[in-house]
């Protein structure tokens, strides 16, 4: 889980601080820069697990596409001068995690705070790109007394955080610029000179490093959820895995994995009861036909009517919707969704529904995670008046555009995260929101044709 995340000069995100629960929906105008907030969580999780280069193109450039130049992702990246980015994630890691080779072991710590810095090294050559050079990479230990500041249970903190009063140092950078990693017994070896490093010392392979470990599976397990309806449409073979796509491809095969886990009749019943709260939507009963000559899966709904379609023939919010539902009943997807928009294609009279939902995919802090209430967070993006409507202060944060330091000194435009006044992320002394911030979300627009007569808004 993503507790606390801080940006310094990646996009426009020129000095981000931010804390997030379980569910968070981020409110703001569209270009204001939301996107460009997932883009930095994406971009730490392909470093967790690819080379920097790698990671650089997996992230979108200005034009919405990926793998463009390495200063696409820099504040003001093409002017001349120094490029720096810097990160900073304090989370909640696995107790347990598994290497590459799938032997697992236990970390010492599960509250950590990870620092990451990236520069810029020009190429020599003429037509060729630079590249990213790593400048520093931190992993402490967060105290316990640096207790979780959204609303949780004590059977919940209980559960995710390892009961250790000290804080260790498991990754640093010396001021001869190499990075260390440290045992638990505090002795260290040197496993990097940063300004030739390809990658992260996180994504690398640390035998008897457990605790770095888990905060690299932890990361890994940062996605976004990009639904699309080709690939939601898209026909499973028996050979294709059983997991659903961050594009929402394997919907057929991941549903009939979970029905087969479990009870199929009884968890494809869940799934038909959760569509059916979709408006206009008469759900009598879904399932999963394997077609054993043909080898694929598909996936079928058949209406009150007794009219049998498969997913191919539903709308494409159905098949969102349906996605999330699926999702929803398996409890093998844990770690941090994120979501843009989730109201896209879904009808006004379902929104309710849909962020109900999302809601609900995330872990319930008031319980300790397991099988019945999977590790999930999810953060979501929406400039809906109703989805601002439907979350409530302890969820929402506005986004906004606000002058900052730039880091070469002048001002610039940058994108502030405020929190909701009163609010658990709010503290003294900082900037919050109110109402009159959410005004655009809550009240009628002024040239609107039709409304509602006064004596049916009573």
């Amino acid at each position: 889980m993503l507790t606390r995340l801080e940006v310094h000069g990646f996009k426009n995100l020129v000095d981000v601080q931010v804390e997030f629960g379980a569910f968070t929906c981020i409110a703001g105008a569209n270009g204001v820069g939301k996107s460009n907030v997932f883009d930095a969580i994406e971009f730490l999780s392909h470093l967790a697990s690819e080379p920097l280069a790698d990671a650089a193109r997996r992230v979108r450039g200005p034009s919405g596409e990926r793998g463009g130049d390495p200063r696409d992702l820099f504040w003001d990246g093409y002017r001349e001068h120094d490029r720096v980015m810097r990160f900073a994630v304090e989370m909640i890691v696995p107790r347990e995690a598994a290497d590459d080779l799938g032997n697992t072991a236990v970390a010492a710590e599960t509250f950590l705070r990870y620092e990451l810095e990236l520069g810029y090294i020009a190429s020599t050559e003429r037509g060729t790109a630079g590249r990213l050079a790593l400048i520093k990479e931190d992993l402490t230990g967060i105290d316990q007394s640096d207790r979780l500041r959204f609303r949780q249970s004590a059977p919940f903190a209980s559960t995710v955080l390892a009961d250790r009063q000290r804080r260790g140092r498991y990754l640093a950078t010396t001021s001869h610029g190499d990075v260390v990693v440290f045992h638990d017994t505090e002795d260290f070896a040197r496993v990097a000179a940063t300004g030739r490093a390809n990658r992260t010392v996180l994504s690398t392979v640390i035998p008897g490093q457990p605790t770095v470990l888990a905060a690299r599976q932890e990361m890994r397990s940062w996605r976004r959820l990009a639904l699309e309806p080709s690939a939601l449409r898209a026909p499973d073979g028996f050979s294709d895995p059983r997991q659903l796509g961050v594009d929402g491809r394997h919907l057929a095969a991941t549903l009939y994995r979970i029905a087969n886990d479990d009870d199929p009749d009884a968890a494809y019943a869940r799934v038909a009861d959760r569509l059916s709260d979709l408006a206009g939507v008469g759900v009598n009963e879904i399932g999963v036909d394997p077609d054993e000559v043909r080898e694929v899966f598909t996936l079928f709904l058949t209406e009150r009517s007794g009219l049998r379609l498969p997913a191919r023939a539903l709308s494409e919010g159905t098949l969102r919707f349906l996605a999330l539902c699926v999702l929803l009943e398996d409890p093998t997807v844990t770690g941090l969704l994120c979501m843009e928009e989730p109201e896209n294609g879904i009808h006004p009279a379902n929104l309710s529904a849909m962020v109900g939902l999302v809601r609900e995919l995330a872990v319930d802090t008031s319980l300790p995670p397991g099988d019945d209430n999977p590790f999930r967070q999810v953060i979501v993006n929406t400039h809906s008046p109703t989805v601002v409507q439907l979350c409530s202060a302890d969820e929402l944060l506005f986004a906004e555009r606000v002058r900052q330091q730039a880091p070469d000194g002048t001002t610039t435009a940058g994108i502030a995260l405020t929190p909701f006044q009163g609010s658990w992320r709010a503290k003294d002394g900082e900037a919050v929101a109110t109402l009159a911030d959410f005004v655009p979300y809550l009240a009628t627009p002024p040239d609107t044709h039709l409304q509602l007569p006064t004596d049916l808004t009573r």
